[in-house]
């Protein structure tokens, strides 16, 4: 058969399994969708930037057209916004393009990636992907442990995925970890930051790693529109790095990979910060609550720094079908070696208010 022809490190891969969308969930138990709430995907629950919208809208004029291949304005507005030369950004369809990019431009057969256990699935996905070797380093209380990750480099080593904060855990490590932890990185290994979820972070724990990039040759930031900028749907992330990193993987990215609608509405929202702050401060709010909401269920959770918890439950499989049969779809994680917890999105006050009452009623039910 064709497939037979496939190599056997593609056939053995398990694929990205997406939070289940709402119009799924609603033709499977016949209800409403106004009445479904999800909380499985970490997005914005107040959607994008008027001023996203805005661009979107003057962008529309120009669809039959191809994008800009080298997001010009784009480019422009962030390095007006980061202080990054130009020739240190690259564009992807969302950053989880930029984390592939990564991995086809220095991971091949016979080298290997190393991450953390509980980070983000596509670590080892990407790997994979492209007939390299994964080396998963243990946690340390959920998060990464950069002393044992700095100890597993070896000669085969090409690749290091640091996800701050990680998903699904929502992990922290502080800045000073993360810069002795490259200091002491051999400048000939890549290492990958992925801050999806930095927007999030008060201004006291906010990166600093951008002012990194021209002590550390090797180091690349990934970021994404995704979450707090609301922009999902469009699919845009962007990586920082030193210009002969951004150089290689240019070479391996594809042509037009950012539509010109991201273009525009990502351009726009970078300047939008009382949207950002707005979205920030909803999380904050909806963290206390979903927070004190399981303390009186006497679940325990893993501190997040992200706009999401992980949760413990001893039946975690039954207790997500349950929610899902209540209307409320929120995110399995034991394909993260977590099978005892499931993940929650941050969303509007009444959506985590019918996640609790939903989830008290199945918990007290046990």
């Amino acid at each position: 058969m064709l497939c037979d022809l496939a190599p056997d490190y593609i056939k053995s891969i398990a694929p990205y399994l997406p939070g289940k969308p709402i119009s799924e969930l609603a033709r499977e138990i016949g209800m409403d969708a106004s009445a479904i709430v999800k909380l499985a995907s970490n997005e914005n629950p107040l959607g994008m930037s008027p001023k996203a919208e805005s661009a979107i809208q003057e962008a529309l004029a120009e669809v039959a057209r191809y994008p800009d291949g080298n997001c010009f304005l784009l480019r422009e507005a962030i390095v007006k916004k980061f202080g990054v030369k130009p020739n240190s950004i690259i564009f992807g369809n969302g950053s989880n393009d930029i984390l592939e990019l990564a991995a086809r431009a220095f991971l091949c057969n016979g080298v290997e990636s190393i991450y953390s256990q509980h980070a983000f699935a596509v670590y080892p996905l990407v790997t994979q992907a492209v007939g390299a070797r994964g080396n998963k380093v243990p946690a340390k209380n959920f998060g990464h442990d950069l002393e044992e990750m700095a100890k597993a480099v070896n000669s085969s080593t090409r690749v290091i995925f640091i996800a701050n904060p990680n998903n699904p855990t929502g992990t922290l490590l502080d800045g000073d970890q993360i810069y002795s932890f490259l200091k002491i990185i051999p400048r000939n290994v890549l290492v990958v930051l992925d801050e999806a979820y930095d927007e999030y972070l008060s201004n006291q724990k906010k990166s600093e790693a951008i002012n990194w990039i021209g002590e550390f040759e090797n180091l690349l930031i990934s970021r994404t529109f995704s979450k707090a900028f609301g922009l999902a749907g469009l699919r845009i992330g962007f990586g920082l790095a030193s210009p002969q990193i951004i150089d290689i993987m240019n070479r391996v990215r594809q042509p037009f990979n950012v539509n010109s609608l991201a273009q525009a509405a990502s351009a726009a929202s970078l300047f939008d910060d009382s949207f950002v702050e707005r979205s920030r401060a909803l999380n904050q709010a909806g963290l206390h609550q979903i927070e004190e909401g399981l303390r009186k269920l006497n679940l325990d959770f893993i501190p997040s720094s992200g706009n999401f918890i992980s949760f413990r439950v001893g039946n975690a499989t039954e207790i997500y079908n349950e929610l899902l049969l209540k209307g409320v779809i929120v995110r399995p994680v034991a394909n993260y070696e977590m099978p005892d917890y499931l993940r929650v999105s941050i969303g509007l006050f009444k959506e985590n208010e019918k996640f609790l009452d939903s989830l008290e009623s199945i918990v007290k039910t046990k």
